[in-house]
């Protein structure tokens, strides 16, 4: 029978089957992803198939090809990867400019990764009720402007407020959409705006450190009242890319990728090669030095697994 995988717990499976049941299952078998050593290797999105035997116990015992899924490092430390949801149409990023901070790296890792797997993504930008100083009003606009010039679709929200849910809505109508974000940019507050029946729990941010508590423990599908699904994932403090050649980290930030058709070597990796169009770019303020850290930063990491596996 073929289902839905529309919640994973960690140790089993939720599935909406195509006669509009909900059974709980476990994994029949083993699975591998084109050789990529996963710690979940069936994700909340995947078409599978499922066998019910006669004591009612429900295994998952094949999945449909993937259209496509993101993934991300399970830890800075892991040649892991981790399936965050497959088959989506869009990923929308939830940020924070204060209460708390999310820092620029971790939007620029998470908009290469999307690049990568080639999902389109959206950034919002929630808690605006928050940025009443004419410096905060800035930075709001600076980052706007950013992410804008590049292609980026991005819209302001307060939950608290009600502001920009009806973009965001809109947004989502007929699509399937991961949504993802640091712990505490009020990703689940977004939800019940929503979808008001879920009543999904929230916390409060950390006085101390300033950052945001853990409220959903599980990647988990829901359908929309407009048509469409989202998926909601638990928070992340960090994106860790995986897999990815030094040669390539270019193409997935796409101004990047523009001004290096001019760079005199094809292969050039815009850090200190003659006739380098992308660090000319880079001095004419064409391209944002926090997206060259960002692009830079992924460099980094590329070198630091190499150096662990003693290439």
């Amino acid at each position: 029978m073929d289902a839905l995988v529309i919640r994973n717990t960690g140790s089993s499976y939720t599935v909406a089957t195509d006669d509009n049941r909900e059974v709980n299952c476990k994994i029949k078998g083993r699975f591998r992803l084109k050789g990529i050593r996963t710690t979940n290797p069936v994700a909340v999105g995947d078409r599978v198939v499922i066998t019910e035997g006669p004591d009612g116990a429900a295994y998952i015992t094949d999945i449909h090809p993937r259209k496509n899924y993101i993934i991300r490092r399970a830890s800075n430390l892991s040649k892991e990867a981790h399936i965050i949801a497959a088959n989506l149409d869009q990923a929308m990023l939830i940020v924070t400019l204060t209460h708390p901070v999310t820092s620029t790296t971790f939007i620029d890792r998470f908009l290469s990764t999307a690049e990568a797997y080639r999902i389109p993504a959206v950034i919002v930008i929630n808690k605006t009720d928050l940025l009443t100083d004419p410096d905060s009003q800035e930075l709001l606009e600076a980052v706007t402007y950013l992410y804008t010039s590049i292609g980026y679709k991005v819209i302001h929200s307060s939950a608290k407020n009600h502001q920009g849910i009806d973009e965001i809505r809109d947004a989502l109508r007929g699509k399937t959409t991961l949504l993802s974000g640091n712990s505490g940019v009020g990703k689940s507050s977004i939800i019940n705006e929503i979808i008001p029946t879920l009543q999904l729990r929230t916390a409060e941010i950390s006085a101390t450190h300033l950052t945001g508590m853990h409220t959903t423990t599980f990647s988990e599908m829901f359908p929309l009242p407009e048509g469409g699904y989202i998926i909601d994932t638990p928070g992340v403090k960090g994106f860790g890319t995986i897999d990815y050649d030094r040669y390539e980290v270019a193409h997935f930030f796409p101004e990047i990728f523009a001004e290096a058709a001019h760079c005199r070597y094809n292969n050039c990796t815009h850090t200190h090669e003659p006739g380098c169009a992308v660090r000319e770019a880079l001095e004419e303020q064409r391209i944002a030095q926090s997206r060259y850290a960002s692009y830079l930063s992924i460099l980094e990491d590329i070198d630091h697994e190499k150096y662990r596996q003693g290439y």
